[in-house]
């Protein structure tokens, strides 16, 4: 894989992390600003009411996705590294997306916050750009 593939996923896996920092700030009010942003961006159906059990939530949230974004670079660079035989690899994170995506948007949609679904589809968007202009999937003749 080239090299601006490569940077093209590790900026991917950046991308996720930074959002889980933004969430993650969420739990303190000292560093809740840029999440509060973020809700008045994605203009849910009522003002956002901070209280312990949201904090403890996006507290929560950051640290997931934080997590996810730690474990995808490890699984995206041992793919890349695996060359043809990461093949599995990709598969599992690309199942991984498939689910999170369909999820994700179905609640965003559900509980008012539609405009979610915008920034999913960068994400996913992103993720599949990269995935189809690397050939990470590609077999090769001798397969």
């Amino acid at each position: 894989m080239s090299g601006f593939w490569r940077a093209w996923f590790m900026s991917w896996c950046l991308s996720i992390g930074i959002f889980g920092v933004v969430l993650a700030g969420g739990a303190f009010e000292a560093t809740g600003a840029p999440v509060s942003l973020l809700f008045s961006l994605l203009q849910g159906p009522s003002e956002i009411v901070w209280n312990a059990p949201m904090r403890f939530s996006l507290g929560v949230m950051g640290g997931v996705s934080i997590g996810w974004a730690v474990m995808l670079t490890l699984v995206v660079r041992a793919a890349i590294a695996a060359g043809e035989a990461g093949r599995p690899l990709w598969n599992a994170v690309s199942a991984g997306m498939a689910a999170w995506f369909v999820i994700d948007n179905i609640l965003s949609v559900a509980t008012g916050f539609a405009m979610n679904v915008a920034p999913n589809t960068l994400l996913a968007g992103m993720y599949l750009v990269g995935l189809i202009g690397s050939g990470a999937l590609r077999r090769t003749a001798s397969a």
